[in-house]
């Protein structure tokens, strides 16, 4: 999925508020150290909201449709 890490890492800026909206349980802190990687992303969403790999990728993906429905 390394397309889909790039596709992340160029819209963080904008994915960042979106991420904290989403899942409320991942502080500030968890949340700057994804620093816009989706491995990182996949894996905290895996440890702290128990979602298994293709769980956290479906809903990344979702994240990232609505980020380009709305622009």
């Amino acid at each position: 999925m390394k397309g889909s890490e790039d596709v992340m890492e160029g819209k963080w800026k904008q994915l960042r508020g979106r991420v904290k909206e989403a899942w409320g349980v991942l502080t500030d802190d968890e949340i700057d150290q994804i620093g816009g990687k989706r491995d990182r992303l996949v894996g905290l969403l895996q440890e702290r909201l128990g979602y298994t790999r293709m769980q956290a990728d479906r809903e990344i993906d979702r994240l990232l449709d609505d980020l380009d429905r709305s622009a």
